[in-house]
């Protein structure tokens, strides 16, 4: 998430997410993942990136607006 850990941390509690999130202030991984600013709002699009052991990106679902995201199961059938 491109934002600072005071609004992640926020953001996690009212969403009630218990699993680890990144806060990318300086959105230096969205940027190192291509997808900081790729709609033009100066965010990190919608993207899942499905990393292997080996640290290889196995699969990947970049969204083409804000509110393209993938389903968990579509995830889920992509894990190695």
């Amino acid at each position: 998430m491109v934002a600072s850990i005071d609004k992640v941390e926020g953001w996690c509690k009212r969403a009630g997410v218990s699993y680890p999130m990144l806060a990318d202030s300086e959105h230096q991984v969205s940027a190192a993942y291509g997808v900081y600013n790729l709609l033009g709002d100066s965010l990190a699009a919608p993207a899942v990136f499905v990393v292997d052991t080996d640290g290889r990106i196995v699969w990947s679902y970049i969204g083409q607006h804000s509110s393209d995201r993938v389903n968990a199961q579509t995830i889920l059938e992509q894990l190695p």
